[in-house]
């Protein structure tokens, strides 16, 4: 399964960064064999608007198939859904800690969005 995870940093154990549209990256785990790709999320930092939309398309073009972040916002969900990731918000830790809470059933899929939108 390939699993998009917010991060501050470029590695499995770099911080999991609690934004979603405005995260540094975003590392796409394969949670078979714990292989990484990097998304570079920088051109969304700094958007007026639109960035959570932007950064789910960027997930879902990559083929991830359930995000792992702090918070998401009610357009970034939406589009998330639509597009058929999954996200479980309130996750923390290192990406590396993150992807095994969710393995291991201790992160629980979310229905609706946890913060306004522009977070």
């Amino acid at each position: 399964m390939k699993i998009a995870v917010t991060s501050q940093g470029k590695d499995l154990d770099s911080q999991v960064d609690p934004r979603f549209g405005r995260a540094a990256y975003i590392i796409i785990v394969d949670s078979e064999t714990m292989n990484f790709e990097v998304l570079d999320n920088k051109e969304n930092i700094n958007a007026l608007k639109g960035a959570g939309i932007q950064a789910a398309s960027n997930i879902s073009n990559k083929g991830a198939e359930v995000l792992l972040t702090g918070f998401c916002g009610p357009n970034a969900f939406k589009t998330l859904q639509a597009a058929g990731v999954k996200i479980a918000n309130d996750a923390s830790g290192t990406v590396r800690d993150a992807v095994k809470n969710f393995i291991d059933g201790k992160l629980v899929l979310a229905d609706k969005a946890n913060v306004e939108g522009h977070w």
